[in-house]
């Protein structure tokens, strides 16, 4: 997994609530599970104004010029800034895959679902919430001034725009470590590889018959 420490990107809004996650990334594309390639389909029934398939060329289908992502600078946006219960619907941990293929290192929102939310931090993307209040802020900002970049800090827990710090934002700590030294659920387990082989040699001896089977089959 990406560790993620700080990062500076172009801003993308958009202005919609609910986003759920089949329009993340569609129930067509699901049927990889390889973590990576999605990013061509991300928001793929917005993105698109031809219906795509994981078999379809994306390269001869007709792009809508009216989203967000299709238009410059944001086409190029590494952050994405969203209304409130971003990510709600299916469970599918595709949808934050499509995101991190398509460039993104962090949603902000008001709020997300919950299964969204716990999904980006085991797939290093930094889901960050905001009061509605500030997230207008940002909107109008965003609207101001397009292609405007905005610096998380993940260490500091704070979002600069310019130099100027304008937001803070709360993480539990567990999950911010995690995300600080890029560790995943498996990466966790392996920091404690030489105590799980020095129990399983333990278990050998004290319970042999429980691994009669498994030598059989070798």
């Amino acid at each position: 997994m990406k560790a993620f420490t700080q990062h500076t990107g172009i801003v993308a809004p958009l202005d919609r609530p609910n986003v759920d996650t089949d329009a993340i990334i569609p129930k067509q594309f699901l049927k990889s599970i390889k973590r990576s390639g999605f990013g061509p389909n991300a928001f793929d029934d917005w993105r698109y104004l031809d219906a795509g398939g994981p078999e379809i060329d994306n390269h001869t289908r007709r792009l809508n010029t009216d989203f967000i992502l299709n238009q410059p600078p944001f086409d190029k946006a590494t952050i994405l800034l969203a209304r409130e219960n971003f990510g709600c619907g299916s469970s599918r941990e595709h949808a934050v895959w499509a995101l991190d293929d398509f460039g993104f290192r962090a949603v902000i929102a008001p709020s997300f679902a919950d299964i969204f939310y716990n999904n980006s931090f085991k797939n290093g993307l930094l889901p960050i919430v905001l009061p509605a209040e500030m997230v207008d802020v940002l909107f109008k900002r965003m609207q101001q001034h397009p292609g405007v970049q905005l610096s998380i800090d993940l260490a500091t827990q704070t979002i600069a725009c310019e130099n100027e710090i304008i937001a803070s934002f709360d993480i539990d700590a567990f999950r911010k470590d995690c995300l600080l030294k890029g560790l995943d659920d498996i990466a966790l387990t392996l920091q404690h590889a030489d105590e799980i082989k020095a129990y399983e040699n333990r278990r050998r001896q004290t319970a042999p018959w429980l691994f009669r089977e498994a030598l059989n089959k070798s």
